[in-house]
């Protein structure tokens, strides 16, 4: 398999407010940016869309070594939390319901093709990969190309 890496980033302008994304994919010497954003969400959701959006763009499972600095994103996975939330219905405690659902149940679909090798790395602490994710997420808010969230509550 290839190995690919990633770097994500989420932003809002507001928090629920207008939201984006930005995603730096290196491979060897091929380099790629992406960005997008939605009208009304949540800086979590676009930490997570960030790394759905990322992995869907791979046309073949890859290894990859994806960095972000959205420790709830990080430690959803690495701590297991995800599983937990699934294996409870998707439940965090026995009357608290896990947020955003629909992405960790997409995630999920994706982390079962591609191998990630998930990082944290300090927000806007000189990481010139993540520093420019930051930036095309923030340049996409003031776009104003926005979709809809539909699946944001």
């Amino acid at each position: 398999m290839k190995t690919v890496t990633i770097y994500t980033d989420g932003a809002c302008s507001g928090n629920p407010g207008p939201g984006g994304f930005g995603i730096v994919i290196i491979y060897n010497d091929v380099r790629r940016e992406l960005s997008g954003g939605f009208k009304l969400t949540t800086n979590n959701r676009m930490e997570i869309i960030a790394v759905i959006e990322a992995l869907k763009f791979l046309k073949q499972p890859c290894n990859v070594n994806l960095y972000s600095d959205s420790k709830y994103v990080i430690d959803a996975i690495k701590k297991g939390w995800i599983d937990k939330w699934e294996k409870n219905n998707w439940y965090r405690t026995k009357s608290q319901k896990a947020s955003n659902i629909d992405l960790w149940q997409e995630l999920l679909k994706l982390l079962a093709i591609h191998n990630v090798n998930f990082i944290w790395v300090k927000g806007h602490n000189d990481n010139k990969e993540n520093e420019r994710c930051d930036y095309l997420a923030r340049q996409f808010i003031k776009t104003g190309d926005l979709k809809i969230d539909k699946n944001y509550v």
